[in-house]
């Protein structure tokens, strides 16, 4: 058998299997981006992702800047353009669900301008499957057992009782990631906690007290709600709020601590947290977190997305991120040639910069979604109605478009 390398010509696949294989860990946006990009590159991937199925989740992703561009270059724009949520309006509420002011979407609109996207995180991941599954192998329900490397390539010992060898190691299995731990070290080595617990989930039904094409928001002194009503199969609900002891949060599961903590709340909340109660399976829940890594790559091995540099959802970008640096990882690699580490140094410095400014943005924006107190919270008031102020509106679309380039 014959296989296609990257300038049209036919190599051996002894050959290919020895210098273009990468294993990929991971299969949700960070690694099916991989894979997508490494096959466009004449790569041979295979891809195994520790669940039984692919998942999907309810909250929002924006692309913007590097990673709309990086979508484009993936080809994988199409597919969202159809699935693209575009501006809603947001209503900031009261405890009790009364309406306090609302921010139009035109607001949003004109400041993320015409290259920006709105999807779910499930159909971004879906729309890269659909480019990616048919062209590389993809095994479900597999994980990693170890790893070993010399300076030509990588064993992988695999859960399915399968050995893989490549010339690339890619984690990019998300905060929690088992190449991570078995390469670089424990978690708790890397992980930095925010003292947050967020979680978010799609909607069964469409929330009655929202109107159409618009979401409600709650911020209060040490926590947020927000319920969106993009019409059936398209709403969804988010909640963060701050936890002094994340880890006896997550052990109560969603329904029970979310409930616990917005329980008091009017509005459409009641009417979500019991779509939740109904049917915890689709919700993301976990705590805040942050990876902070003094190297992404260890000789062949390199860690990707919310593996190598989690941002948390604070930041806004994390999904931006890992296409871009997805993107810039194959450009590093096709540089290079044959040396992949120094690939992987390149690619590290290129991108280093910019993961150090979103994580710090991330931080500081904690008070932006969490307001610490009740003064935080009228302070943050003023300043979004100022954003409807006309000079106000166009100096801040000009700031959000510069920082996302």
């Amino acid at each position: 058998m014959l296989i296609l390398g990257s300038e049209g010509a036919t190599v051996a696949d002894g050959l290919v299997g020895r210098s273009r294989r990468a294993l990929v860990v991971g299969a949700g946006i960070a690694g099916l981006a991989t894979a997508l990009r490494l096959h466009q590159a004449g790569w041979d991937v295979l891809v195994v992702e520790r669940a039984p199925a692919r998942r999907s989740s309810g909250y929002l992703v924006n692309l913007l800047g590097q990673g709309y561009a990086a979508a484009e270059r993936l080809g994988v724009l199409p597919a969202l353009a159809a699935r693209d949520l575009g501006a809603f309006s947001s209503i900031l509420v009261k405890a009790d669900g009364r309406q306090k002011f609302t921010v139009p979407a035109a607001l949003a609109q004109a400041a993320f301008g015409g290259r920006a996207l709105t999807v779910f995180r499930g159909d971004l991941e879906s729309a890269l499957y659909e480019l990616v599954h048919d062209v590389v192998e993809i095994r479900f329900g597999t994980t990693v057992r170890a790893v070993a490397q010399d300076a030509d390539h990588v064993q992988i010992e695999l859960s399915d009782g399968t050995s893989e060898h490549a010339a690339l190691l890619v984690g990019a299995d998300g905060l929690h990631s088992g190449v991570r731990e078995i390469v670089f070290g424990p978690e708790a080595e890397f992980r930095v906690d925010l003292r947050h617990v967020v979680g978010a989930f799609p909607l069964s039904g469409v929330p009655r007290d929202v109107p159409e094409g618009a979401s409600t928001t709650f911020i209060g002194p040490g926590r947020t709600a927000a319920v969106i009503n993009l019409g059936p199969g398209r709403s969804s609900a988010f909640f963060t709020y701050r936890a002094t002891d994340p880890a006896a949060e997550l052990a109560q599961g969603p329904a029970r601590a979310l409930s616990s903590t917005f329980a008091d709340l009017g509005g459409s909340v009641p009417e979500v947290l019991d779509q939740l109660a109904a049917d915890p399976t689709g919700a993301y829940f976990d705590s805040v977190s942050q990876i902070k890594a003094d190297r992404w790559s260890d000789g062949r091995v390199v860690l990707l997305g919310d593996a190598a540099w989690c941002v948390t959802l604070f930041a806004g970008y994390g999904a931006a991120l890992a296409l871009a640096g997805v993107d810039q990882l194959a450009v590093a690699l096709e540089e290079n040639g044959h040396d992949i580490p120094t690939a992987l140094a390149t690619w590290e410095t290129r991108l280093r910069p910019e993961i150090r400014k979103r994580q710090a943005l991330a931080r500081k924006g904690i008070s932006q979604f969490v307001p610490p107190t009740k003064a935080h919270v009228v302070a943050r008031d003023l300043a979004i109605r100022a954003t409807m102020l006309p000079g106000i509106r166009s100096l801040i679309a000009r700031s959000i478009q510069r920082s996302h380039q």
